[in-house]
């Protein structure tokens, strides 16, 4: 029994800091949720105190859900921004992880290029993306639309082919600050960073791949894509699962690209609308808080499964 009970004293404190640490922030979110926080009410002065007095009970709950004119687009972004990432993330992180699996002139430098963008700051990325590479008059997206423009033009002058190409319209390049499509740059820029993470994991898994079945497989004749699907892919599940896990948990809670790139015209999620709502109502941020905690959760949950399914095959 002392054997026991000394390694569990020895944990007890940082059990004990580990519990405080999460509890105490959300047994208050969850206090501030209930009740009339509002910072800046000068109609009801008692408002601006957090007191167990302005007892509200769920309306905060309620004006998030139905009232709050943002709440369910943040929702919806949130999903749709996470799932996109994760496709776009998996998919590249493979095909580069394949491709820099193999034996060529240069590997480690490739390698150290390709892990570098997932140690750029967050909203570093965002600066970077949104005026260098994304802007429509000074970034890549409007020199590149400028050239082929140009690149028309001067086809145009051709006898033949001169009539086909004045039928084509001249393109213009594409705002991603606007509201329809400032989510596809928050996607991009953060696909950018993040694929590295993937390519990292899948990398170091493949060094754990069975090189006497390929080599068999190669001898009875089997394809690339047959030994890709048959034996490459499912030594991976365990590494898809994991990076699809860890970058869900992550980009739920993305943040700065998004207040760089639109300021949440047309582009919030729910991190950025608890943002703009602690501004002045706590009450509010904190059940939207408190929704954002149980849409993790479900996530979490959900991927979870996959991961101890993907662990037991």
């Amino acid at each position: 029994m002392s054997k026991r009970r000394i390694p569990r004293l020895l944990q007890t404190p940082a059990v004990v800091l580990l519990l405080l640490w999460m509890l105490v922030p959300l047994s208050m979110t969850l206090y501030f949720s209930f009740i009339r926080y509002v910072l800046n009410s000068t109609r009801r002065p008692e408002w601006t105190t957090p007191s167990i007095s302005n007892w509200r009970g769920f309306g905060n709950y309620e004006y998030v859900l139905f009232s709050a004119r943002d709440f369910w687009l943040a929702v919806q972004n949130s999903l749709f921004i996470v799932v996109c990432i994760l496709i776009f993330t998996v998919i590249l992180g493979l095909a580069l992880a394949i491709l820099v699996n193999r034996t060529f002139p240069g590997r480690g430098i490739v390698r150290v290029l390709l892990i570098s963008p997932f140690f750029v700051m967050p909203a570093v990325n965002a600066v970077l993306w949104i005026n260098m590479i994304l802007d429509p008059v000074l970034g890549l997206n409007g020199l590149a639309v400028g050239g082929i423009n140009n690149v028309i033009a001067g086809l145009r002058e051709f006898p033949v082919l001169g009539a086909f190409f004045s039928m084509w319209p001249e393109f213009e390049p594409v705002s991603f600050r606007a509201t329809q499509t400032s989510a596809y740059a928050v996607i991009m820029m953060v696909t950018w960073q993040w694929t590295p993470f993937a390519v990292l994991i899948f990398m170091t898994s493949l060094q754990s791949e069975d090189e006497q079945q390929k080599e068999a497989a190669i001898l009875d004749g089997a394809s690339a894509w047959s030994r890709f699907r048959n034996l490459t892919l499912p030594h991976l599940a365990r590494p898809i699962a994991i990076v699809v896990m860890i970058q869900s948990i992550f980009h739920l809670s993305l943040y700065a690209e998004i207040e760089i790139v639109s300021r949440g015209n047309g582009n919030k999620n729910l991190p950025y609308l608890i943002g703009e709502f602690t501004t002045n109502n706590i009450g509010a941020a904190s059940a939207a808080g408190i929704f954002a905690v149980i849409l993790a959760n479900i996530v979490a949950i959900f991927l979870l499964r996959m991961v101890g399914k993907s662990l037991m095959d």
